[in-house]
């Protein structure tokens, strides 16, 4: 099975499981978070107010890491995609910021979610909402059609994030704007500790080191990158999974403190098309 399928089958189980009312947990939940009181990823990253205009479902299937609804800075009359959009919540929460004029679209390629997200939507009212089917890889968008791209936490599991980007860059605006949430590393970490802390923190590891995240979107022609750090995860978040992946979490605690983290992206695309030199 690829990582595509492996993402597939992983986020269809977490549509019907929030469908079946046993809740949504993917990733990131470990014995140390939940006696924490919640999952150090997908918990508190929307205000009572954000949840208060959506459906339960919608806020119980929500599976990111970040808010980039409000990354984005959203405005009345734009067009927003949001890149794996999942049961809803960031498409309906924007499509409510763009209102008058705007309409938000969500994408996404798992069944169970679309119809969670499209059932969602009815329960909320939204009329200036659209949600397609496809992959991130592959927008089934005209070029130049959205003036804003947001995402949460769905980078990171694509296997093509070169073609992401580009596809991203292609449907914004001539100065448009991206801004997502996302699983990034900073620094060196030894192979086998990386590979299981990206499998608590995304689900399947495929999160990029911050150079190479920001190469790749200059490399897409992106302007004014930024990465910011939301949130820093610990070998505390992580100790449960990395102790019944076999890891000794205190040995390694020096080589991963800091290194680990849920970031806010943002970058532009150019107003003004450039020639080749």
């Amino acid at each position: 099975m690829d990582v595509k399928e492996v993402v597939k089958e992983k986020y269809g189980q977490a549509a019907l499981r929030v469908v079946s009312g046993k809740g949504s947990c993917c990733c990131g939940s470990s014995p140390s978070s939940a006696a924490q009181g919640g999952d150090p990823i997908t918990s508190n990253l929307y205000d009572a107010l954000q949840k208060s205009e959506l459906p339960e479902t919608a806020v119980l299937a929500s599976l990111g890491c970040g808010n980039p609804t409000a990354l984005a800075e959203l405005r009345p009359g734009e067009a927003v995609l949001d890149l794996g959009s999942g049961g809803g919540i960031d498409v309906l929460l924007a499509a409510r910021r763009v209102a008058p004029g705007g309409k938000a679209y969500g994408l996404d390629m798992t069944d169970e979610m679309l119809a969670l997200a499209r059932e969602n939507q009815r329960k909320a009212g939204i009329a200036n909402a659209e949600f397609l089917k496809g992959e991130i890889e592959k927008v089934p968008l005209p070029e130049g059609t959205v003036d804003v791209i947001i995402s949460n936490c769905v980078i990171n599991l694509s296997a093509d994030k070169d073609r992401v980007l580009h596809e991203a860059f292609r449907v914004l605006k001539p100065g448009g704007r991206l801004a997502v949430a996302d699983v990034v590393t900073r620094g060196e970490v030894p192979a086998q500790v990386r590979e299981s802390i990206l499998l608590w923190a995304g689900c399947v590891a495929g999160a990029l080191e911050e150079k190479d995240y920001r190469a790749k979107l200059a490399a897409a022609g992106f302007e004014e990158i930024s990465i910011e750090p939301a949130r820093i995860y610990s070998v505390e978040d992580a100790r449960g999974f990395l102790e019944a992946s076999g890891l000794d979490a205190e040995a390694i605690a020096a080589q991963v403190e800091g290194k680990f983290m849920s970031a806010s992206i943002r970058a532009r695309k150019p107003a003004v098309r450039k020639l080749p030199a």
